[in-house]
């Protein structure tokens, strides 16, 4: 999610700081400008475009496979794309869930052990305060939810997963030097509100414009969970711009991030 808003931020952030970066984004037109205008602002040329559309899980498992036959070094993964569009994917899911979700969750399995051949390395998975209404259900999981507001409720149900999919990686992940954050990047301008139901946007995107943070100072807490030394022993946190939070109450639900991990491996056939 490299190619705009605050992906397109931190990676020029990390790209200033000598980084290879990879730019991981579903639009060649979108994120070969993005890795150029980055090159051209940085003087680093280690920063290069690779597709990747999460709304795919073939695109994924491609990516995945490409990138380790590519790169022989993974220290840092920031699973930042995200969508809040109603819709189901090619693969039967929910687009928010898989976007937001079940492709950074495939992903990181599909990387996880070039992340442990690498440590110390860490995953970043850029997540929301929207958790607060989240109700994942085991049972139904890649199912949109019913009801009138039945696409905002999805995207609640994708950010909550987000925060229980750092919880439980970083338990299981206790011991090899991988470690992992949820992060909150505050109330950001993004493109995502172009997704909006029209008689939303009169009045959202005016606030968006006036009261919200611009894409860079959204991207500072995902750099310091990136880059900041000494985190380690707070792994599998939720992070604001004010440091580590207690995530609501759902999202600290250790026997439903066990079971939507279980779940998401099911639905992938892992």
């Amino acid at each position: 999610g490299g190619s705009s808003g605050i992906g397109a931020a931190t990676a020029l952030e990390l790209a200033r700081c000598g980084a290879r970066v990879i730019l991981a984004t579903r639009s060649a037109r979108r994120g070969e400008a993005a890795a150029s205008r980055i090159r051209r602002e940085t003087g680093n040329n280690e920063v290069q475009f690779m597709h990747l559309d999460l709304a795919s899980l073939r695109s994924v498992r491609a990516f995945a496979s490409t990138f380790l036959r590519q790169e022989p070094q993974l220290h840092l993964l920031i699973n930042n794309a995200g969508v809040s569009a109603g819709g189901t994917t090619e693969d039967g899911f929910s687009l928010p869930f898989q976007v937001n979700h079940l492709g950074h969750f495939l992903l990181t399995q599909l990387l996880l052990e070039r992340l442990r051949s690498c440590a110390p390395s860490r995953v970043v998975i850029v997540a929301s305060s929207a958790h607060c209404a989240g109700r994942l259900r085991p049972e139904s999981l890649g199912r949109p939810p019913s009801g009138l507001f039945s696409t905002f409720q999805d995207y609640c149900d994708s950010k909550l997963a987000n925060v229980l999919h750092a919880r439980e990686l970083a338990t299981r992940e206790e011991g090899t030097q991988v470690t992992c954050y949820a992060v909150h990047p505050g109330f950001v301008n993004t493109s995502l509100f172009r997704y909006a139901p029209l008689w939303l946007k009169p009045l959202l995107l005016p606030l968006a414009w006036l009261l919200f943070l611009d894409a860079s100072e959204g991207a500072q807490v995902v750099l310091d969970c990136a880059t900041q030394e000494g985190l380690e022993p707070l792994t599998g946190r939720y992070f604001t711009d004010g440091g580590p939070r207690l995530p609501w109450p759902v999202g600290r639900d250790d026997r439903l991030a066990r079971a939507l991990w279980e779940g998401s491996e099911r639905l992938l056939g892992l």
